[in-house]
């Protein structure tokens, strides 16, 4: 009961704070709506604005660009991991392309894959995917040791080690990566919706409120953005404490 009262204490104090800045006229009212007019709009937009059938879209690309992340990511970060020459000599590539900011890169997946969805899932899936494949590697190199020299005193091969103790070692890591990468595929998928056509979409809902000045509706498709990344980042994390309800132990 108190955890649940903790969690609720800080969105809490932000509806207040920006309640108050709304009454107050700190901002511009034009540019700040308060919580209560944003909230009335969202729930006018899922009523009868469609703005459903944009989120639906917009979590099923996230979801495609996850999926084929982690298909890609896990099984070559666990091979880079259990390959530490391999690894390093990869080190830098994967820095670099980890480092560039996936909307620099996004023009170049839409000269190869369109402006359909393809591209947008393609560009979500590639940051993703290093995301994932860095965190799963870097949890099999620093695994802890101890449990898997006891399963190769006990005269376990090296797939036994691997599937019974790395794996399992690395799963916290691994989880990590899932959640940081699933966050960072629903930024890019509203970024690119946002920025390239798509006829539907949050991110084209958002831009589409920007051109006629509805700031009401640009704030509450924001809400719903933050909200929905709450949510699965919640998913996860509920299913991290499942899945890996050993670790540290």
């Amino acid at each position: 009961m108190k955890h649940g009262k903790t969690v609720l204490l800080g969105p809490g104090l932000a509806l207040l704070a920006w309640y108050l800045i709304a009454e107050l006229r700190l901002v511009d009212a034009f540019f700040l709506p308060g919580p209560i007019a944003t909230i009335s709009e969202l729930l006018e937009l899922a009523v009868g604005g469609g703005i459903i059938t944009d989120a639906l879209l917009t979590l099923e690309r996230v979801f495609l660009a996850f999926v084929i992340a982690v298909l890609v990511g896990i099984p070559v970060g666990l091979f880079l991991g259990t390959s530490r020459r391999v690894y390093e000599s990869l080190e830098m590539v994967i820095d670099f392309f980890r480092s560039i900011p996936a909307t620099a890169i996004f023009p170049l997946f839409v000269v190869v894959f369109g402006i359909e969805d393809s591209s947008k899932i393609a560009v979500a899936s590639f940051a993703s995917a290093l995301i994932i494949l860095f965190h799963t590697a870097h949890g099999v190199m620093h695994a802890k040791k101890s449990r898997t020299l006891a399963a190769r005193l006990m005269g376990a091969t090296k797939l036994q080690v691997f599937r019974f103790v790395s794996f399992w070692e690395c799963l916290p890591q691994i989880f990590v990566g899932l959640r940081t990468a699933v966050s960072l595929s629903l930024v890019i998928v509203v970024v690119t919706e946002m920025f390239i056509g798509t006829y539907a979409g949050l991110g084209r809902r958002l831009i589409d409120f920007q051109y006629v000045y509805n700031i009401e509706g640009m704030y509450a498709i924001i809400l719903l953005t933050g909200i929905i990344g709450y949510l699965i980042n919640a998913v996860f994390i509920l299913l991290e404490r499942r899945v890996v309800h050993w670790s540290g132990k």
